[in-house]
């Protein structure tokens, strides 16, 4: 099997994981994302050992404070579910966006010391991709509207993560 129908069949698996455990909620979430969060923590401490006791805290952090946002947005009000699913539609569409785009596009390289194979144009097409569809998501579910000028800059955060994940 090629490359992309690894990656396809990948990530639906976790996709489908993820959709499941967000509408369960309550422990169902927790645990995922506490396991998510662990192997987040575990792979940081991977990188880091020998730099010192800061960067261990710091990636305790870097990997607690997103599954406690996950945990929070699901939890918070009736729009909770609906909220998260918008949060993971755009992080999955930047991605998705970005790599097709930059496949296809891709001739400028975004940082080519930290990441080779990102370009400028997957860059753009991730961004396009979570406007996009997170924006059809906030129009069809009725979420505020401010959502729509959040996706963008949402995107813009993805890539400057996975920049930052490249870089250590």
């Amino acid at each position: 099997m090629n490359e992309l129908g690894v990656r396809t069949i990948t990530g639906i698996l976790l996709i489908a994981a993820a959709l499941i455990a967000a509408v369960q909620g309550g422990y169902v979430l927790a645990v995922l994302v506490a396991a998510v969060a662990t192997l987040m923590f575990y792979e940081w401490t991977r990188i880091v050992r020998g730099w010192g006791a800061a960067w261990y805290i710091s990636g305790f952090f870097y990997a607690l404070l997103p599954a406690l946002a996950l945990l929070w947005i699901r939890e918070r009000d009736t729009h909770g579910l609906l909220l998260l699913i918008w949060a993971f539609i755009v992080t999955w569409s930047t991605d998705i966006g970005a790599y097709f785009a930059g496949r296809r596009f891709g001739k400028r390289k975004l940082a080519p010391t930290i990441s080779p194979g990102k370009t400028v144009e997957g860059l753009y097409g991730g961004i396009a991709a979570a406007t996009l569809i997170g924006g059809a998501w906030v129009l069809g579910t009725g979420l505020g509207l401010p959502l729509l000028i959040l996706a963008p800059i949402l995107a813009v955060a993805a890539q400057a993560g996975d920049l930052f994940e490249s870089r250590m």
